[in-house]
C-alpha cells in the first residue's frame, strides 16, 4: 500500500498542474480521514469478539458488524453528499462538488472489503489481507501509469471512479479469501451486539478520526486560506516526511503485544524499557534520512516529486524535523493503548488538534505565512505535544526520553554485527532472534 500511494503520488505530481494536485490532495485527505474513522469504529471491536465468538454468537457479531457499518457509511456518504457545495466554497475549489457527491460509492464499495478483510484477520489468515489490497491499489497505480506514459488529458473524477473501481475489485477478492469463514448460523439482527461493537469501538473511531484531522488540519487551512497550489507544495514536502512513519508503525506493532503483556504483570519498568528502546531503535533507522534531506531537500523533493517542487525545498527542511517527535508520539499511543487507556490517548490527541487548528491559523492566517506557516504551526504543536507525552509517561512509568538517545549506537552495532553474520553465511533468522 505504501509503495504504490508513493509512487503514485510521484506519477501524478508530474503529470497534474499544481492547482489540480492541491484539489486532489484535499480531496483525498478529507476521503482518508473519514476511510480510517470508520475502519477504528469497526475493526478493534470486531476481531477482538469474533476472535473468541462460538455458535450464533459468531454469526450475530457480523451481521451486527456489517449492519453498524452501513449505517454509519450512510450517514457519512449522505452527509458528504448534502455538504458538497458547502465544503466546495469552503475551500474555494468548486470542482470538489462532483468529487465528494461521488465519494460516497467509494465508501460504500469498501465495505464488504474491510468485513471480509476483519473477518479473515479474526481467523489469523492474513493472505487475503494482502491480496485484496494489492488488488485494490495496482488498479489505481495502472492507470496513473497509463496517464503517465500516454499523457491524456486528466479528470479528477476520472482518478476517482478509479478509486472505486480498484475497491470493487478488492472486494471480490477479500469476498473469495473470507467467505470460507461466514459461518452464518442464524440469520437475525442482535441489537445487542450492534450496541456492544459501537461501545467498544467508539473511542478507536474518534482517536483514528481526530488523528487524521490532526495530520490534514495543516493541509485544510492552506487550501481555505491559501489556494490548491499552495497545498500541494506542502503535500509534496509532506509525503517525503511521512516515510518516517513506515518505521514508526511497523516497531509499534510489536510494542503493543509486549506491552499489553507487561501490563498484565504490572511491570512498570518493563513499560518503561519497551518505550525508551523501542523509541531508540526508530531513531537509529530515520537519523541518517533525516540528515540527509535536511541537507539536500532540493534533491530529495526533485527525485520524489519533480523539477516543479523544487521550491518546496525550504518547506522540507521543516517539516522533515517532524521525524524527530513522531515515534515519541507514535509509541506514546501504541503504550497507552495497550495498557487499556484510550481514554487518555484520545484526550491528548484532540489536545493535539486543538493546538495544530490554533497554531495553523496564527501562522497561515495572521501571520500570512503560507505554508511555511503550516509548516511553523504543526512543528511547534508536535514539539508541544512531545513535552506532554513525555510529562505523563515519567510520572506513570519514570520513562526518561533522553534514555532513548543513548541506545542509538548500540542498535547501530547490532545492526553492523546482524550484517557481519550475515556476509559470513551464518544464520540471519537465529541472529535476529537471538537479539529480539
Amino acid at each position: 500500500m505504501f509503495v504504490f500511494g508513493f509512487l503514485g503520488f510521484a506519477l501524478l505530481a508530474r503529470i497534474l498542474t499544481k492547482t489540480d494536485m492541491g484539489i486532489w490532495v484535499t480531496f483525498m485527505t478529507a476521503a482518508a480521514l473519514v476511510e480510517v474513522g470508520m475502519v477504528g469504529l469497526i475493526q478493534n471491536a470486531m476481531v477482538r469478539y469474533l476472535s473468541n465468538a462460538k455458535g450464533a454468537d459468531y454469526s450475530n457479531i457480523i451481521l451486527a458488524s456489517l449492519s453498524l457499518y452501513i449505517m454509519v457509511t450512510f450517514g457519512f456518504a449522505l452527509l458528504l453528499f448534502i455538504s458538497a457545495p458547502w465544503l466546495a466554497d469552503f475551500w474555494h475549489q468548486p470542482q470538489l462538488i462532483s468529487l465528494f457527491r461521488l465519494v460516497g460509492l467509494l465508501l460504500f464499495a469498501l465495505i464488504p472489503f474491510y468485513l471480509f478483510n476483519f473477518i479473515q484477520q479474526a481467523n489469523l489468515n492474513f493472505e487475503g489481507i494482502f491480496w485484496s489490497n494489492f488488488t485494490r491499489k495496482i488498479i489505481f497505480f495502472a492507470y496513473v501509469v497509463i496517464l503517465f506514459f500516454a499523457k491524456w488529458e486528466i479528470d479528477l473524477v476520472n482518478l476517482l471512479k478509479m478509486q472505486i473501481l480498484g475497491a470493487v475489485l478488492g472486494s471480490m477478492v477479500a469476498f473469495y479469501f473470507g467467505k470460507k469463514y461466514l459461518k452464518i448460523i442464524e440469520y437475525r439482527l442482535d441489537w445487542k451486539w450492534v450496541k456492544e461493537l459501537f461501545r467498544f469501538g467508539k473511542f478507536t473511531f474518534g482517536t483514528n478520526l481526530s488523528t487524521m484531522l490532526y495530520k490534514g488540519i495543516d493541509k485544510f487551512m492552506l487550501a481555505r486560506f491559501v489556494n490548491p497550489v499552495a497545498v500541494s507544495m506542502y503535500d509534496a514536502a509532506i509525503k517525503i516526511t511521512n516515510l518516517v512513519d513506515v518505521p514508526s508503525m511497523t516497531i509499534a506493532s510489536v510494542v503493543f503485544p509486549q506491552s499489553a503483556i507487561q501490563s498484565e504483570k504490572s511491570n512498570p519498568k518493563m513499560i518503561k524499557d519497551l518505550y525508551e528502546k523501542s523509541v531508540g531503535a526508530i531513531l537509529a533507522i530515520i537519523l541518517p534520512f533525516i540528515i540527509v534531506v535536511f541537507l539536500i531537500p532540493e534533491f530529495t523533493i526533485w527525485v520524489v516529486a519533480g523539477e516543479k517542487y523544487v521550491d518546496a525545498a525550504p518547506v522540507l527542511r521543516l517539516t522533515i524535523l517532524y521525524g524527530l517527535f513522531l515515534p515519541f508520539a507514535i509509541q506514546f499511543g501504541t503504550i497507552l493503548d495497550s495498557i487499556g487507556k484510550p481514554k487518555i490517548n484520545f484526550f491528548f490527541t484532540l489536545i493535539g488538534v486543538s493546538l495544530n487548528v490554533f497554531f495553523n491559523y496564527i501562522f497561515i492566517k495572521t501571520l500570512g505565512l503560507g505554508i511555511y506557516g503550516a509548516a511553523y504551526g504543526t512543528l511547534i504543536t508536535y514539539t508541544i505535544g512531545f513535552m506532554l507525552y513525555q510529562i505523563v509517561l515519567h510520572r506513570m512509568f519514570k520513562v526518561n526520553a533522553l534514555m532513548a538517545f543513548t541506545y542509538i549506537p548500540h542498535f547501530y552495532r547490532q545492526g553492523w554485527r546482524i550484517v557481519q553474520d550475515f556476509l559470513n553465511k551464518k544464520s540471519l533468522e537465529e541472529e535476529v532472534t537471538k537479539i529480539l
